[in-house]
């Protein structure tokens, strides 16, 4: 497969008004409050590695992956993220029109919410974990969603999915695939995603992982309770996954939860170097999200004692 080495560009900036013009034709109301404007900063997109780019904003991922058959995109990120995400995309010298397919992480309004609209504007179809699925044509988190107590305040738009993947299926584009890898826990359809990025004879294994935070709607518990019982050892084993994944190049769905921002900074400041690099981030991510799992069910025993 041939391939084309873009370097770092620069991304027109969007206006207020001009943002604010764009978020009206995205098919549902934008969720505005203190960690939505901080997420949805501008971020200048950056090549990772070979075909492979971050198209987010500040405070969420969202991943682009050329193949020779069109584009992949990994999440959208808030309804009002779309202007950002579609003019980082045309800033690389890319079409939103030649997207074929978009995947996602897990179906919470800041990382599904621009899905639909994405979609509408590509053509693409999506594809999603049978859970995650669910709730996206329904608008709003599956009902043993750690936080679908949050439903009423927390709604994006419907999203029509072209297909429900299973466990380690491989998607593929051209040359390029992508496989899933299921990793509940954070949501019951929590998907974790991997493909190689290859520069002349050089691949590197790229994740793309999803949330292994142990956060909740107020009453959730992961240790059993009426409505379910214990969910640690099924949470303890995605994060398990996570970490065993072959793992040079690793994105996770809030870019600071490795510290990403800064490395993007990096990246732009010495474009001849490649900040994304460390074979360690995938197991120190796990042992981060261990620790924080092991944390929550400390309080919620010390609840029952």
């Amino acid at each position: 497969m041939k391939l084309t080495t873009l370097s770092l560009c620069a991304v027109s900036i969007l206006s207020f008004d001009q943002r604010t013009a764009a978020a009206a034709d995205l098919l549902s109301p934008a969720i505005e409050n203190a960690s939505t404007m901080k997420w949805n900063g501008e971020q200048k997109p950056a090549r990772l590695y070979a075909d492979t780019y971050y198209v987010g904003v500040a405070g969420l991922s969202s991943v682009l992956i050329k193949t020779d058959r069109g584009l992949i995109l990994l999440d959208g990120d808030l309804v009002q993220s779309v202007p950002l995400i579609e003019s980082h995309i045309r800033s690389l010298g890319f079409r939103v029109e030649d997207i074929k397919y978009i995947l996602n992480s897990h179906t919470h309004y800041d990382h599904a919410g621009g899905i639909a609209a994405l979609q509408r504007d590509s053509g693409a179809q999506v594809l999603a974990s049978p859970s995650s699925a669910a709730a996206l044509r329904q608008r709003f988190a599956v009902a043993d969603d750690p936080q679908a107590g949050y439903t009423d305040s927390a709604k994006f738009p419907k999203v029509r999915v072209a297909h429900e993947i299973h466990d380690g299926e491989k998607i593929t584009l051209g040359s390029t695939t992508v496989t899933a890898h299921f990793t509940p826990g954070h949501t019951p359809g929590g998907t974790t995603w991997t493909w190689n990025s290859c520069e002349r004879a050089k691949c590197l294994h790229m994740v793309y992982a999803d949330s292994l935070n142990a956060v909740s709607a107020p009453g959730f518990h992961f240790t059993a309770d009426a409505t379910h019982p214990d969910l640690t050892a099924q949470f303890r084993k995605s994060i398990q996954i996570v970490s065993d994944l072959p793992c040079d190049i690793l994105v996770t769905v809030h870019p600071d939860l490795i510290g990403l921002p800064e490395k993007l900074k990096l990246a732009e400041s010495h474009p001849a170097e490649n900040p994304f690099i460390d074979a360690d981030a995938c197991k120190t991510y796990a042992s981060k999200s261990q620790a924080g799992l092991d944390a929550r069910i400390a309080e919620e025993n010390a609840e029952h004692h």
